[in-house]
């Protein structure tokens, strides 16, 4: 979901083409499939279409993104677990929001589609903050 609402407000901002976006999992459980029913369902009553196939986080990922971003404690020790070296690189997503810093991003998936419904609504919120600030640099 971060992924799609994060193109969505690039692409709405014009600076797309300073990007490379693409989203992954510390588990490779779900390598292929595409999200979430759940998550596809909510995304597409708000108007993003959600087509990502789930891959699980690579070494080579370190090298080839300057920005790995994480949406909680867990993710980020895993990934910090993959490269240590490159810890740098690896934040919470909300860190980069001036209104949410620090906020922990749930995973809905154990809950019922209102926990969908609030996540993608942190996560537009979140997002459209990052890319705003992102603006910034490409103005």
């Amino acid at each position: 979901m971060a992924e799609g609402l994060f193109r969505h407000h690039v692409s709405r901002l014009g600076i797309e083409q300073h990007f490379t976006i693409d989203s992954c999992g510390t588990g490779g459980w779900h390598a292929g499939e595409l999200p979430d029913q759940r998550m596809r369902q909510t995304a597409e009553k708000n108007g993003i279409t959600l087509t990502h196939r789930a891959r699980q986080l690579q070494e080579s990922d370190f090298d080839h993104f300057d920005h790995l971003l994480v949406m909680d404690e867990q993710n980020y020790k895993d990934v910090i677990r993959v490269n240590a070296k490159m810890a740098g690189k690896v934040k919470l997503m909300s860190d980069l929001s001036d209104t949410h810093k620090g906020k922990i991003i749930p995973d809905p998936y154990f809950g019922d589609i209102q926990g969908f419904e609030q996540v993608f609504q942190l996560l537009d919120q979140v997002s459209s903050e990052i890319a705003q600030n992102f603006l910034q640099q490409y103005r």
